[in-house]
């Protein structure tokens, strides 16, 4: 069975939308695209190239779908470890409205969410992979179906755009695993899912009890 990872960037005060461009997604008027590109150092890509080499399989949402696939089928490089896995493994679109994806090797999925990733996980040798999504990841991380979750802070603080915990998600704890820093300063936090949160105390007991 494989395992289901997330791969986030985030600002330090939680924003995910638009890291890649400008255009990405103005969606809530953002203005503020492209955040990410002038941290893209050789630590960001070595970490990412990491990742990429242990994908079976990618599941995604729409939005992050088409922006993938605007770009990356024209990577024909064969040595590019982004391109040459996102272009031959399998790919999954949680979508109600994509009826025809042009990108080869795509399987649109609806219905019931959590059957339908727990029998793709089932099948897929290797972890299947989440980028970005970020409304699929939210309705995951409320399905407990994510086992993993590699975040990657920025150091920018944005003020507006959409985050990745919105108000209302599932109180969730997870064990901390690994840790790295960028040359220029992102840091790359990864964590399993660990269940609910414990929580206690810092008052000083009453000793006059």
């Amino acid at each position: 069975m494989g395992k289901l990872t997330l791969t986030s960037f985030l600002t330090l005060d939680g924003v995910h939308q638009a890291p890649g461009g400008p255009d990405e997604d103005r969606g809530g008027g953002f203005e503020h695209g492209g955040w990410s590109v002038p941290y893209g150092d050789e630590d960001f890509m070595e970490f990412m190239t990491e990742v990429f080499a242990g994908v079976g399989a990618f599941l995604l949402g729409r939005r992050t779908y088409e922006i993938f696939a605007g770009h990356w089928p024209k990577v024909t490089d064969p040595a590019d470890p982004v391109a040459n896995k996102l272009n031959s493994l399998p790919k999954y679109v949680a979508s109600s409205s994509l009826t025809e994806p042009g990108w080869t090797g795509t399987t649109v999925i609806g219905g019931d969410l959590a059957k339908e990733v727990t029998e793709i996980k089932e099948r897929t040798e290797g972890e299947l992979q989440i980028h970005g999504s970020a409304a699929l990841a939210q309705s995951l991380l409320a399905l407990d179906l994510i086992d993993t979750v590699h975040l990657l802070s920025f150091p920018v603080v944005l003020g507006t755009g959409r985050r990745l915990f919105a108000d209302g998600g599932l109180p969730t704890a997870f064990k901390h695993t690994a840790a790295r820093v960028t040359s220029t300063g992102v840091a790359i936090h990864t964590y399993d899912l660990a269940g609910r949160p414990e929580y206690g105390t810092y008052e000083l007991p009453d000793e006059s009890a």
